[in-house]
């Protein structure tokens, strides 16, 4: 039982990404055969006709191309954030069948691990839950409850401070949306922390999909409104975009 710490792994990915979404693109607008497009494709740099197709916001071909991450390290209270992101598949590790009693991890947030007394306070509790956790289960199981049963049970008593770990599947439009709003100031921090790991993988893999990808007041007005951060000038300096909107050399 201890402190967990956020893991980010791109597991996989559509091969050639933006070869794909060029293809998907010009196959709109193109007599030839898929056989000669593929060819024709294949042959030419595609950076500039990706680039064009983001700025005029064909979008479609973009959702041809998926990314498959393995993320570890973050809350229960973040994984419920995450899944409500519908356009997307994942798979969780189960509180049902993965028995806790050997001890659970947790995160702890930074307002709260920044003050001894609080943190103190946290770290009990999280001890308090995993006694009463291995004690329901010992107990359920003494009543004739099998494994999975008993866990099912007990889980109850878990916090949503307990570490979990998930595979998320987004295509690339689902994922320059996740950006927009998950990279936001206003995001919950650990949701945000997880997100701008995930662009740094994806950036390295697909450079021109992403190239803008980041919070919504990147290149253009807050979309919060009312609720802006008013941190619009640090944010973009944070993502190498100067405050014409266009991205540093």
């Amino acid at each position: 039982m201890s402190e967990s710490r956020l893991k980010v792994l791109l597991l996989t990915h559509t091969p050639e990404p933006e070869a794909t979404v060029a293809m998907a693109a010009r196959l709109c607008y193109s007599p030839s055969d898929i056989e000669g497009l593929r060819d024709k494709v294949a042959r030419r740099d595609q950076r500039q006709f990706v680039e064009r197709l983001m700025k005029m916001g064909h979008m479609s071909p973009v959702e041809h191309v998926s990314f498959t991450f393995a993320i570890e390290g973050i809350s229960r209270a973040c994984s419920h954030q995450l899944v409500r992101h519908r356009v997307a598949s994942y798979s969780q590790q189960s509180q049902r069948y993965v028995s806790e009693i050997a001890g659970f991890d947790y995160v702890i947030p930074p307002s709260i691990k920044s003050d001894p007394e609080l943190k103190k306070e946290f770290v009990q509790t999280m001890k308090e839950a995993q006694r009463a956790y291995t004690t329901l289960v010992e107990r359920l199981q003494q009543k004739g409850l099998v494994g999975e049963t008993a866990n099912q049970d007990a889980r109850f008593i878990l916090p949503n401070a307990a570490e979990t770990k998930i595979m998320v599947t987004m295509n690339a439009r689902e994922l320059l949306h996740f950006f927009r709003v998950r990279c936001c100031n206003r995001a919950q921090w650990e949701i945000r922390a997880m997100a701008e790991l995930m662009l740094k993988r994806v950036k390295r893999v697909a450079p021109v999909i992403f190239e803008k990808a980041g919070p919504g007041c990147l290149y253009a007005p807050c979309p919060e409104g009312e609720y802006s951060c008013g941190k619009v000038q640090q944010v973009r300096k944070r993502y190498g975009v100067k405050p014409s909107g266009k991205k540093k050399p």
